[in-house]
């Protein structure tokens, strides 16, 4: 039997729940920390792509969450002055798509959540709540308050972007996080029916400094109504200015800009309804430390911009729970996993570090090249399967 028996998992998110729910899988004493007084979901709804099915194929999860989501096969931008195509990516197009057909999946938070934490409480997992985990030691964990846990064998950090257990290892390691000038407000609407696409996300551009997006959701656990995420790119520090502008001068904005999104904008009664995301960009150069490990967006945070966030952070589950249960030894375990996905993080944090101010910025040039010469590149032959590829989050393919 493996030493390694005792794992406290810091944060109740997708990544922290999946991991939960393998390690207790294989036979071990999982505890999972939650700062809320009752672990709830948090978040926009996302898109499940074929690296985030695949590890729901290994917990046997997958028709759960898929019959609460919505099957996605495209992803579709405009720019909206000319209606010129600049983003058409198809899921067909991949070299291996799923024999099922399920290649991607719009989901709520709610969904997931509901899925994996039902499955986790079924197991006999752990749950603490309430308490907020400020840093982690010589496998203890200590809350805001001061207060240490008992040594556990391994502590796991999944407790998100903003994590302090993580930062504080970032800043030993040498690394440093940076705050990204743009992000978003999102809301949660009803599905507003035609003329969109149920089986596609869709956006429309003005330059890099607006954009518009509508996300297919699926449903929330116990309700039949289908759901979508409405997004709109906002900085951070235009976000006073912007609810003290008044939301029919923005609703006019977003009209003139696409025309076809008023139903969802009448879902939106005031700025309250929409949530301010804030993203940053950081990596962990070694993910892992003396009887911690350090897994998702805690471990690697970005731009939302090519959907990978719960993805990548369901495959740092799966790998870390095969990593454990290979490796007898746990500084060998450690080493494993942060070994077998460096690449596959480090490609994709560049990749949207890369591809990020096309979509998001000021200025004209770079939406110009993203309008005239990249939706150009994309309609070539070669280029339908690569797109379909890095979207799909299977460049270096981590499923191997």
């Amino acid at each position: 039997m493996s030493p390694i028996q005792d794992i406290a998992v810091v944060g109740a998110g997708p990544t922290g729940l999946a991991l939960a729910l393998l390690l207790k899988r294989q036979g071990r004493h999982v505890v999972v920390h939650e700062r809320f007084a009752e672990a709830r979901p948090i978040g926009a709804g996302f898109m499940l792509q074929p690296t985030g099915l695949h590890v729901l194929d290994r917990l046997g999860l997958t028709a759960e969450i898929a019959a609460l989501g919505q099957p996605l096969n495209h992803i579709f931008g405009r720019e909206a002055r000319r209606g010129r195509v600049v983003l058409d990516v198809k899921y067909s197009d991949l070299k291996s798509p799923r024999p099922d057909g399920l290649n991607a999946l719009g989901v709520h938070r709610a969904a997931i959540f509901h899925v994996l934490h039902d499955a986790c409480l079924a197991q006999g997992v752990e749950f603490v709540t309430d308490r907020e985990i400020s840093a982690a030691s010589d496998g203890r964990i200590v809350d805001a308050k001061g207060t240490a846990s008992a040594a556990f064998d391994l502590v796991v950090d999944a407790s998100g972007a903003r994590s302090p257990i993580a930062r504080d290892l970032l800043k030993r390691q040498g690394g440093k996080r940076t705050e990204l000038a743009w992000g978003a407000v999102w809301g949660t609407v009803p599905w507003p029916g035609d003329p969109f696409d149920q089986g596609a996300l869709e956006q429309v551009y003005r330059g890099a400094s607006k954009m518009i997006g509508v996300l297919p959701c699926g449903a929330r656990p116990g309700s039949p109504d289908r759901i979508a995420t409405f997004f709109w790119s906002l900085k951070p520090d235009d976000h006073s200015a912007w609810v003290e502008a008044g939301m029919e001068r923005w609703k006019a904005e977003v009209l003139s800009l696409w025309p076809q999104v008023g139903p969802v904008l009448d879902a939106i009664p005031d700025a309250e309804a929409l949530t301010l995301a804030r993203y940053g960009h950081h990596t962990l150069p070694l993910p892992a430390a003396d009887r911690l490990a350090v897994v998702g967006d805690a471990a690697h945070s970005t731009s939302p911009q090519l959907g990978q966030g719960v993805n990548m952070g369901l495959l740092d589950a799966l790998t870390l729970a095969d990593a454990l249960e290979t490796h007898a030894e746990l500084d060998e375990a450690l080493m494993a996993y942060a070994r077998i996905r460096r690449w596959h993080i480090r490609l994709y944090q560049a990749l949207s570090w890369g591809f990020t101010p096309f979509y998001q910025a000021d200025g004209k040039i770079l939406p110009w090249v993203r309008d005239h010469v990249l939706g150009k590149v994309a309609r070539l032959p070669f280029a339908a399967r690569m797109l379909a590829a890095t979207v799909s989050g299977v460049l270096l393919d981590p499923r191997r």
